[in-house]
């Protein structure tokens, strides 16, 4: 049973670093060296973020000296121009895979593990031996700088490889999880239109080995622009297709093609529930730099770690694990489900491979809190310092849930941030307490605002989470958009020459925030505009509900609306009166009697995302009206079937 559940009311006080955790941290280290090299002191954290978004220059240039970044060319200026036309170290060049690769010797930099209970290693001198191989294999396939190299493969070492090879060519990377659908894929790919396919024939998932095959063949048919094909497994069941070991035949020495720093490094995706998935494009030195300034300076990550984030190669958590090489570190990789053979599956392995900073999502938190799982009697976790947590706003009963099941002594770190970006804006920092409900800090150099409709800043008021000075890990630009129509559009509409990420956050006077959602799923009561996640919090805090999902039909210019409240419920319960009247009452103590939900409706799961986010703006757009076909891509859904039947439920 989980221990007796204590009620974390949002700000409280939860854990705080040892003097000893907060001076051997990366991050006090940095401090020190400014103050040494560069003559910039600062007494604590948030001065020094003031000053990282004040001299946005001198910081970045300071990130590249300190981590030793290889820049060639000339390093300054740093920055050119600002906001949606800004350029950073436009007269340098980089290679993000030189630096993932620096290190050659026998440490270990992946563990890779798999539902199954198989486990490969492989150190940092054999993963330069098989990226030196794959990439003399991609050249051979007629793979040249600026080419696509598109993946469908699973997390394992393979993906980590073919990213390095791809990236030490200039080629660009971009890859999708091989569960998604054969539309879901060419939605992606036919926009890039790749010259080489790397991908499998099968996956094993939730105690399934799933075939793919005939998915495979489909998908390499519909990409004419393909030179090649490399399949993972058996290749004879494509037409045309060759097998991996062909790719890794050959040896060549290891080198690197230096590339301006905004050179394209890898293309992501949006989430596609709405329309086609948005080509996200990201250069070397962006993601290198903010990489290392997250991982390393907020997630105080180093060679001595083991680097674990649940996830697929299709979500941008991939991305930033790998990003942990360029630390020395090792990255523990897992491919499968994570509640195979239960819940407890992925602390387990947390206990076997002595990983010390775990990343999840805060929907996996909540359900082994649901499940009363105690996951340190389940396994030793001493090893743990970390654990991280995103893809969701992380309520307070949340954080406490933690602390009282898993560790009394680890540093908790929600983040948010999104694929626009590839890393978090909000973060955790190593020298600051964890607040029940709170990020710890902005990022550094990430000039992160509140504003409200007026583009005024707000402190302690829920506003837009907007950023007003560059960032280096920004897209450079979505694939196929030269006028940069849809670029603008998706981000510098709302406040022209500032970025609106379309979260709702809460900044403290402290300097810490809150992430509330969504902003285009707020709910709109009589003008009072409150963040979903506060609703969750209250519902699925009662014993009752397992899971819900709630959608305003509102808008900010229309503010009359329904709210719709879907419940899941634990076994055996029923959505009766007296239910009923005990949410009402809940909420109109919690919130306020404005949120109070005009339907409730019992459901048997929530329709999410394959990352886990709920759908809450298609359904929405569903319930106004739109057909759901149009705004939901049943591909990038991990169970589809839930959308069909809330949709049959509404539309009785």
């Amino acid at each position: 049973m989980t221990e007796p559940e204590r009620a974390a009311a949002e700000g409280e006080l939860l854990w705080e670093p040892s003097a000893e955790r907060a001076a051997s941290s990366r991050l006090s280290h940095f401090m020190g060296w400014l103050s040494q090299e560069k003559g910039e002191a600062f007494p604590e954290y948030e001065s020094l973020w003031r000053w990282s978004v004040a001299s946005l220059e001198p910081f970045w240039r300071a990130v590249a000296e300190y981590f030793e970044v290889h820049l060639g060319g000339q390093v300054e200026p740093a920055l050119v121009g600002a906001l949606p036309d800004a350029h950073w170290f436009p007269n340098a060049t980089v290679s993000y895979a030189e630096r993932l690769l620096r290190r050659r010797d026998g440490h270990t930099a992946l563990v890779a593990r798999a539902e199954d209970g198989s486990r490969r290693t492989v150190s940092y001198a054999a993963l330069a031996e098989q990226v030196a191989r794959a990439r003399a294999g991609l050249r051979r396939a007629g793979v040249k700088r600026g080419d696509r190299v598109a993946a469908f493969l699973p997390n394992g070492v393979e993906a980590v490889v073919g990213l390095l090879a791809a990236a030490s060519l200039g080629a660009v990377w971009s890859s999708a999880a091989p569960e998604f659908g054969v539309k879901s894929v060419l939605d992606r790919f036919q926009q890039i239109e790749p010259t080489v396919l790397l991908a499998c024939d099968g996956y094993l998932y939730g105690g399934k080995r799933f075939e793919r095959g005939a998915e495979l063949t489909e998908i390499v048919r519909a990409l004419p622009s393909l030179t090649a094909c490399f399949v993972l497994g058996d290749a004879s069941q494509v037409p045309g297709a060759r097998p991996w070991q062909e790719l890794v035949a050959h040896h060549e020495p290891l080198e690197f093609e230096p590339v301006p720093f905004e050179h394209p490094l890898w293309i992501l995706y949006s989430s596609g529930t709405t329309g086609l998935p948005k080509p996200i494009v990201q250069g070397h030195g962006g993601i290198l730099l903010e990489h290392l300034k997250a991982l390393a300076l907020h997630m105080d990550l180093g060679e001595a770690d083991r680097f674990f984030w649940f996830s697929t190669t299709g979500w941008m958590m991939w991305n930033m694990l790998v990003s942990g090489l360029a630390l020395g570190a090792t990255l523990v990789l897992y491919d499968g489900s994570p509640a195979v053979p239960g819940l407890s599956a992925l602390w387990k392995l947390a206990q076997e491979e002595r990983i010390t900073y775990f990343g999840t999502s805060a929907p996996y938190l909540l359900a082994c809190k649901k499940a009363s799982l105690v996951p340190k009697k389940v396994a030793d976790l001493s090893a743990l310092r970390s654990i991280g947590t995103t893809g969701a706003p992380l309520p307070s009963d949340g954080f406490a849930w933690v602390y009282d099941n898993v560790s009394s002594d680890v540093l908790l770190g929600s983040v948010s941030g999104g694929s626009d970006v590839c890393t978090a804006f909000v973060l955790s920092c190593p020298l600051l307490p964890v607040r029940s409900g709170e990020i710890q800090c902005r990022g550094l150099g990430a000039k992160i605002e509140a504003w409200n409709d007026a583009a005024e800043p707000l402190v302690d008021e829920v506003g837009e989470l907007v950023l007003t000075a560059p960032l280096p890990s920004m897209p450079i630009g979505f694939w196929n958009d030269p006028e940069r129509t849809r670029f603008l559009a998706s981000y510098f509409e709302h406040y022209p020459g500032v970025w609106r990420h379309g979260d709702w956050i809460k900044l403290r006077p402290s300097g810490a925030c809150i992430i509330y959602g969504r902003s285009d799923s707020t709910l709109n009561r009589g003008g009072v505009r409150m963040g979903t996640s506060e609703l969750y919090r209250v519902v699925e805090s009662m014993p009752e509900v397992a899971d819900s999902l709630v959608v305003d039909t509102g808008s900010l210019e229309d503010a009359v609306g329904k709210m719709w409240l879907f419940l899941v419920l634990q076994a055996g319960v029923e959505l009766d009166l007296a239910l009923r009247r005990r949410i009402k009452e809940r909420l109109k103590a919690e919130l306020s009697p404005r949120h109070v939900p005009d339907e409730m409706v019992a459901i048997t799961a929530v329709p999410r995302t394959l990352n886990g986010k709920k759908l809450e703006v298609p359904v929405k757009r569903i319930l106004l009206g739109a057909d759901p076909s149009k705004v939901a891509s049943r591909d990038t859904l991990a169970n589809p079937e839930a959308l069909d039947a809330l949709v049959a439920l509404v539309r009785a």
